[in-house]
């Protein structure tokens, strides 16, 4: 029997063992589980995020936080790829964080989850002015689009960004959603996003539905 309040408790601890150990029993019970220990995981990250803004954790804690959270998708990986067949989710996407933001450990973890999904993840990395964003999806001819923010202040790239799509004219071939600290449903309107995200299983959610529909 899986605790998955121990679970989260061992990564909201940055209990490495615990956690591996555990993982590793739902994958050798089937996997079955997959997707209540992920959302587990994340509860312990947002113990961690608590514990950061409180001032116990500290950015090494989150960096190592980080490297726990991409450890666990690796471990689980097999199982939560869910969908079979023809209902396999198989579509490119851009991911980034946006200009002036330098933060990356939500979108690495994101990016490990979207792979898990079946997602060919074309990541652009930190600190990506909206032209270098707009650019590469003309180029390579993607139409789905995550952007990623910690800072408040990325709450204006994400609107540049958006804006840089219009001005391409190809906001109406692209979907776009945001996600990171500062973003909530009034920054969604605010920015012109299609959608936010509040944990990485959402991002995943919104992406393969437009995929499918694309």
């Amino acid at each position: 029997m899986i605790d998955f309040n121990k679970l989260a408790e061992a990564m909201g601890d940055l209990d490495e063992d615990v956690m591996v150990e555990t993982l590793e029993q739902v994958m050798a019970e089937g996997g079955a589980d997959a997707q209540k220990a992920m959302e587990a995981c994340q509860k312990g990250m947002d113990t961690v995020g608590s514990l950061f803004e409180e001032g116990e954790y500290f950015v090494g804690d989150l960096i190592y936080a980080g490297e726990l959270m991409t450890k666990a998708v690796e471990i689980l990986k097999d199982a939560l790829i869910t969908d079979g067949g023809e209902d396999t989710v198989k579509a490119r996407m851009i991911l980034c964080t946006v200009k002036d933001d330098l933060h990356d450990i939500g979108k690495n973890i994101v990016r490990s989850m979207l792979e898990a999904a079946g997602f060919e993840v074309l990541d652009l990395g930190i600190d990506v002015a909206p032209e270098k964003i707009v650019e590469t999806a003309k180029a390579e001819g993607i139409n789905i689009i995550g952007l990623s923010g910690v800072l408040t202040l990325a709450i204006d790239s994400m609107k540049d960004t958006i804006d840089a799509f219009k001005e391409a004219g190809m906001r109406d071939d692209v979907k776009i959603v945001i996600g990171g600290a500062p973003v909530n449903a009034e920054v969604c309107e605010q920015t012109g996003a299609d959608a936010w995200a509040s944990s990485p299983q959402t991002t995943i959610d919104y992406c393969k539905s437009w995929a499918k529909t694309a």
